[in-house]
């Protein structure tokens, strides 16, 4: 029953005759931007998720060095040899 539906419809669309009519520059214009919109937010979407590791190992590299000063147990060397 389905393929005989999906053959009347591919039928009907091979004979039917081509319609006269216009279809303004508006439209297109908002095609484009609904495709722009979608290509974008897939952009952004794959961005997040490849530059959140990065953001976690940033943050994790920030909290190592506040908790060292926090300790005291920073080992840099100042310029004059005594730690900090």
């Amino acid at each position: 029953m389905v393929m005989i539906r999906i053959g009347l419809l591919v039928l009907l669309a091979a004979i039917s005759m081509p319609a006269a009519a216009y279809i303004g520059p508006g439209s297109g214009i908002s095609l484009l931007g609904g495709i722009w919109t979608l290509l974008v937010g897939f952009v952004l979407v794959l961005a997040a998720i490849l530059f959140w590791p990065i953001r976690y190992l940033i943050k994790r590299i920030r909290a190592r060095k506040n908790a060292e000063r926090a300790t005291g147990t920073d080992d840099r060397v100042r310029s004059d040899g005594d730690h900090q």
